[in-house]
C-alpha cells in the first residue's frame, strides 16, 4: 500500500493526550500532528525519534499533519492503526496471505458480536470467516510484542471470536507487524498477562492465530510474509 505523499520529515518532541505529537519539521516548524494509534507506542515514541507525517487536504481539520512512520530501533515502523484492515484486504486479494485464500467476498467492518465490528468479513463457499487484525509496533529481541497496554478491547475482541467458533464459523486473528525485525511474535505477557491468557484461551477453542510482518519503506508499507506466533 502506497503511503501519502508528500511525507515530512522531522523530529519528535512529545506525544501527548495520547492522539497527539509535537513534531519539529526538518524545516525547522514546529506542528500538533494527530496521532492515529491507541496504544502506548513503548519504544516508539521517545523524544528524538525521527518521524514522517502526512498532510491532509481537508482544510476543515484542526491538525493537517498525520503522525505515519516513526524510525525506531534502526527500521521504520508504521503506528497508523487505520490501516492493518486496509493492509490485510490487500494482502488476501494478491494472495499473500496463503491462510485466507478461496473466498470470493471480503467484506471491512461489518457489525458483530456485542456492539463491535469485525474487521474483515470473508464469505464464499467455504462458508464465513472472521477476521480481526491487531496492529504491533513493539519488538524486543527480534519477538514482536502484543499489546503494548492493557487492552481490555482486545479481551473482548477474543471472546467474540471465541463466540463465532461455537456458532460453527471460522474465526481469525491476524497480527500485523508493522516493522521489519520481528521474527516471530508472542503475547506481551508483562504487559498485560489477562490478555495473553485469554489468547491461549482462543487458540484452545479454535481461534487461528496468524502474524504477518510488514515490509514498511518511506513510501510504503505492505505484508510480506507470516511469521511463527508462539504462546
Amino acid at each position: 500500500m502506497k503511503l501519502p505523499q508528500p511525507l515530512y520529515q522531522g523530529t519528535l518532541i512529545r506525544r501527548y493526550q495520547r492522539f497527539l505529537a509535537d513534531v519539529q519539521l526538518d524545516d525547522g516548524t514546529v506542528v500538533t500532528a494527530h496521532t492515529p494509534n491507541t496504544g502506548s507506542m513503548m519504544g516508539c515514541a521517545l523524544p528524538g525519534n525521527r518521524v514522517l507525517l502526512s498532510v491532509s487536504g481537508n482544510p476543515g481539520r484542526k491538525y493537517p499533519h498525520s503522525w505515519e512512520l516513526v524510525q525506531a530501533d534502526g527500521v521504520w515502523v508504521g503506528i497508523n492503526t487505520m490501516l492493518p484492515n486496509l493492509l490485510a484486504r490487500e494482502a488476501i486479494l494478491n494472495g499473500v496471505v496463503a491462510e485466507l485464500a478461496g473466498y470470493d467476498h471480503i467484506k471491512l467492518e461489518v457489525p458483530y458480536g456485542t456492539g463491535s465490528r469485525i474487521d474483515l468479513l470473508l464469505s464464499g463457499e467455504r462458508g464465513l470467516c472472521y477476521v480481526e487484525t491487531k496492529n504491533v509496533t513493539l519488538v524486543r529481541e527480534r519477538c514482536a510484542l502484543f499489546p503494548d497496554a492493557v487492552s481490555t478491547r482486545g479481551q473482548k475482541h477474543l471472546r467474540e471470536l471465541m463466540e463465532m467458533v461455537r456458532q460453527g464459523h471460522r474465526a481469525v486473528n491476524l497480527f500485523v507487524v508493522q516493522r521489519g525485525d520481528g521474527d516471530a511474535l508472542s503475547p506481551a505477557d508483562a504487559i498485560d498477562p489477562a490478555y495473553g491468557a485469554l489468547l491461549r484461551e482462543a487458540a484452545q477453542a479454535g481461534v487461528e492465530l496468524l502474524a504477518y510482518q510488514a515490509s514498511v519503506t518511506e513510501s510504503e508499507v505492505r505484508l510480506s510474509h507470516s511469521v511463527p506466533v508462539l504462546l
